[in-house]
């Protein structure tokens, strides 16, 4: 899927990506322990803003984040045009790029372009509002950190519950404490792919779960213009609750839910019974 149209001379975009990477190149070195940062909600949210200031003292942090916000884009991506880049500043010693471009894709130009080398750790939020069962389809924070999953490296979501700037600094510390017993352990390795989603106010523990498959209520709502044009506005409505054990059941009861998740979607149990099947092409079959 592509973005907006980015209209800039190709030869200053070129000289800007090749100096975007050496200044980052030069800030970086291989010891240094290196993590991207992005999300959906664009780099001037609050929510990444929080966690960048947190993790800055574990390393070296480089932000990769949508100029805009990108949110519900899910894993599309900004293809077969230029792309802007310009430079920011978060937090000290929190600095990077806001990129015109899907968080995936801002994900994908920090990993192959923008780093001096593999970073040891994505985090892409954190997101202003829950990313639970099947809406993690739907959303950017938990595309940009696939993203760096599929090609191998580790990688967390994090979304928030509440909007207050207490919140997001409690989820950011919170976050921070993870990251620092994951790399104590030797836990950051290639296929680590975890979202977490944070209640507001006060939590009760962190649980691990897993996600929640129950369909998420969706509400079309009719309307008719004066001029007797149809429209639906469209929004989703969280679960009231779900089966203890899932990521929707650890939120609702106050719980900061740990999903970890997977890349691979092939379902096991249908392979043999498949197999099963005739499946030979015979010659009266070829099309014409």
């Amino acid at each position: 899927m592509v973005h907006r149209n980015v209209r800039r001379p190709v030869l200053g975009l070129l000289l800007l990506v090749f100096f975007c990477g050496s200044a980052l190149a030069e800030a970086s070195p291989n010891g240094e322990f290196l993590i991207l940062l992005s999300n959906d909600d664009g780099y001037q949210a609050p929510g990444i803003r929080a966690v960048g200031e947190a993790l800055a003292s574990l390393g070296r942090v480089v932000v990769a984040a949508p100029l805009e916000n990108e949110s519900g884009t899910g894993h599309s991506t900004t293809t077969r045009q230029f792309v802007r880049l310009q430079s920011v500043e978060l937090a000290p010693g929190v600095r990077g790029y806001a990129i015109a471009a899907r968080p995936a894709t801002c994900v994908r130009l920090g990993l192959e372009s923008l780093l001096p080398r593999k970073p040891d750790l994505v985090v892409s939020g954190i997101n202003r509002g829950m990313n639970l069962g099947i809406v993690t389809y739907y959303s950017g924070t938990v595309g940009a950190a696939r993203e760096a999953v599929l090609v191998g490296i580790p990688a967390i979501a994090v979304s928030l519950q509440g909007d207050a700037a207490e919140d997001y600094a409690a989820a950011a510390t919170f976050i921070r404490g993870l990251v620092e017993e994951l790399r104590a352990r030797g836990r950051l390795r290639p296929g680590l792919f975890l979202n977490i989603n944070v209640p507001a106010k006060e939590w009760r523990g962190a649980r691990i779960t897993r996600q929640s498959t129950t369909p998420t209520p969706q509400i079309f709502t009719h309307y008719t213009s004066p001029r007797n044009d149809l429209y639906y506005w469209s929004d989703y409505r969280s679960l009231p609750d779900d089966a203890e054990g899932t990521d929707v059941w650890a939120v609702v009861h106050g719980f900061i839910s740990i999903t970890p998740m997977q890349i691979d979607q092939t379902r096991a149990a249908d392979l043999d019974w498949l197999k099963q099947l005739d499946l030979e092409v015979r010659e009266t079959a070829r099309p014409q």
